[in-house]
């Protein structure tokens, strides 16, 4: 079923705001992937905050046109799943855990401040933690560090009581 005018202008408007807020866009192959797994993808996706659909290239392309994403362009060939997080490691985190249970699903490329990465380089953001878990690791090591401050307190407290009650 083609798209009319109309419809193929919404979709290129409606892309053209997530790259406009996007960190990262990956492109993955989804030859061969059932229709529930594409579901489980997609509820994953929703879950991290990453815009995931399956996009006409032509139009994926115009979306891109003169942004930092323009580059991605020449990759935009094939049945593509296209992956696009304002978070700069979601997009790649979300299709690469699915990747790994799903060998039908294939990264192709993506794209971060202007630059391309290979498939490697998508594998490596992935594995970075994100965000939210950056924020998790450094508030667990600032509770840890004011938790070991206090108890230092409280024992040069007694220390000092009881130095004063055996004086």
């Amino acid at each position: 079923m083609s798209l009319n005018l109309q419809e193929k202008q919404a979709v290129v408007t409606e892309v053209s705001a997530q790259v406009a807020l996007a960190q990262t866009i990956v492109l993955a192959e989804y030859r061969g992937i059932m229709v529930s797994d594409i579901t489980k993808l997609r509820a994953e996706a929703r879950k991290s905050g990453v815009y995931l659909h399956v996009l006409k290239n032509t139009l994926a392309r115009r979306a891109v046109q003169d942004t930092p994403f323009a580059p991605l362009a020449d990759m935009m060939v094939g049945p593509l799943i296209y992956s696009i997080s304002p978070d700069a490691v979601s997009a790649a985190k979300v299709i690469n855990d699915f990747a790994k249970t799903n060998d039908k699903l294939v990264i192709k490329a993506g794209c971060m401040s202007g630059a391309v990465m290979s498939v490697a380089d998508v594998k490596v953001l992935a594995a970075t933690p994100s965000r939210n878990e950056l924020i998790a690791m450094l508030m667990a090591t600032m509770l840890a560090t004011t938790s070991t401050f206090v108890r230092g307190l409280a024992a040069v407290r007694d220390k000092k009581e009881a130095e004063a009650a055996s004086a």
